[in-house]
């Protein structure tokens, strides 16, 4: 697959191709040319070679021809980053001139080892295995065929002597797959990385977004009824008025308190939060919030009631919070109920109200924001959220959140 590519090599051509691309400035190939290294082989080659050459009394001593040649060789490995299918290329055609004019066996191969290595962990992989292919064979012609008319006109060589030269060239492309495996490995390694680190930061600002919603579609419905009322009362019944712009006052430092929490996740990651998330213990303010914006809230329990595990309880609290906020702000009705019941594997919750809609329209399949994030909430832990009109009037939200194992041991003991 292409994304298993390191990211400085991009598809083309055939199967088995890949194209060393130019990297960023300051990047591997957009760099300056690798001297020093290049200088140490070219050393190692041509002091490497003489010295070679006299224990070899059958091959040709080297003359200018053949330091051309191992300079050449080394010389194109300068290119090995930028160019690596030409440094491969001209590094075998280099090992394989020298070969064919009779010079000493030695450090000559370890041109063509590293031209073939570098293309091999840039993704040329058919080029490098041509090059190192190409150069076996042509030994192998000229020892065993070529010999007659190529100095130095020796017998045939001994097969044994290709056993090793076939291990040489297994090993050399063996190596280079290998490092061109281990660079992808940590290619796609960084490339996972870095789609969690998204990931995480994704559902981070979706979280936040969630929250902030809920305790200001909450806070601004409840001000905005009772800046209504303030205003309607503001002359014919001072008092009135006063206790709308109290409870304005009191909903305002509450939303203001509960942003600062949800802003407060922003900060240093590992701080802890200043203050408790919101959960259930809380549904006593929450109703009284809901009656100064004038819904009178019945609020049921079954069941044995049980600490929840916090996700849970925060998500049950911002759902009764929304499901009351979308009565305030879109039913005639003011009254709601809702219903909490502890079930042995499942919290049930239930907000219902008699109707009808006012503004707006409550569509079931949920296109606000509101009954969206009802649904994250319950689906991150697992749960469901249906919302709908009743049959005999009214609208009604149904919210089935699991509970931890530790949570239903609690209630069946408690049954």
């Amino acid at each position: 697959m292409d994304n298993a590519r390191p990211p400085w090599a991009r598809r083309h051509g055939g199967a088995g191709e890949w194209r060393a691309s130019a990297p960023a400035p300051g990047g591997r190939s957009g760099g300056r040319l690798p001297w020093r290294s290049t200088l140490v082989v070219a050393v190692l080659v041509t002091v490497g070679s003489n010295a070679a050459a006299h224990g070899q009394h059958g091959r040709l001593p080297l003359d200018p021809l053949g330091h051309a040649l191992l300079l050449a060789g080394a010389v194109l490995l300068l290119l090995r980053h930028r160019h690596p299918r030409a440094t491969a290329l001209g590094t075998a055609a280099c090992s394989a001139a020298y070969f064919a004019a009779g010079y000493p066996y030695g450090p000559v191969f370890v041109t063509l080892a590293l031209g073939a290595f570098a293309a091999i962990v840039a993704g040329h992989r058919v080029v490098a295995w041509c090059a190192v292919g190409g150069v076996w064979l042509v030994h192998l012609l000229i020892a065993h065929w070529l010999y007659r008319w190529l100095p130095p006109h020796l017998g045939p060589a001994p097969w044994g002597q290709e056993l090793v030269v076939t291990a040489w060239v297994a090993a050399v492309v063996a190596v280079s797959e290998l490092a061109r495996m281990r660079r992808e490995q940590l290619a796609r390694m960084r490339a996972e990385r870095a789609a969690a680190e998204r990931r995480r930061a994704d559902e981070e600002r979706l979280r936040i977004a969630r929250e902030l919603h809920d305790v200001l579609a909450h806070s601004i419905s409840v001000i905005n009824v009772q800046a209504g009322v303030g205003l309607a009362l503001l002359d014919s019944d001072p008092e009135q008025a006063r206790t709308a712009l109290t409870t304005i006052k009191a909903a305002s430092k509450e939303a203001l308190g509960e942003v600062r929490q949800v802003l407060d996740t922003l900060r240093t990651p590992g701080d802890a939060p200043r203050a408790p998330a919101p959960g259930l213990d809380r549904l006593p303010e929450l109703t009284e919030q809901a009656g100064g914006a004038g819904l009178a809230v019945d609020v049921t329990t079954e069941g044995a009631r049980v600490a929840l595990p916090p996700g849970t309880d925060l998500a049950a609290f911002r759902i009764v919070q929304e499901a009351l906020t979308n009565i305030v702000r879109h039913s005639g009705s003011r009254t709601a109920r809702v219903r909490l019941r502890y079930a042995p594997g499942a919290l049930e919750i239930r907000v219902d109200d008699d109707g009808p809609a006012t503004a707006g329209t409550r569509e079931p399949t949920g296109g606000g924001n509101g009954l969206a994030g009802m649904r994250e909430r319950a689906a991150a832990l697992g749960g469901t959220v249906e919302a709908g009109p009743r049959p005999d009037g009214g609208f009604r939200v149904r919210a089935c959140i699991p509970l931890t194992t530790a949570a239903r041991t609690a209630i069946e003991e408690e049954s």
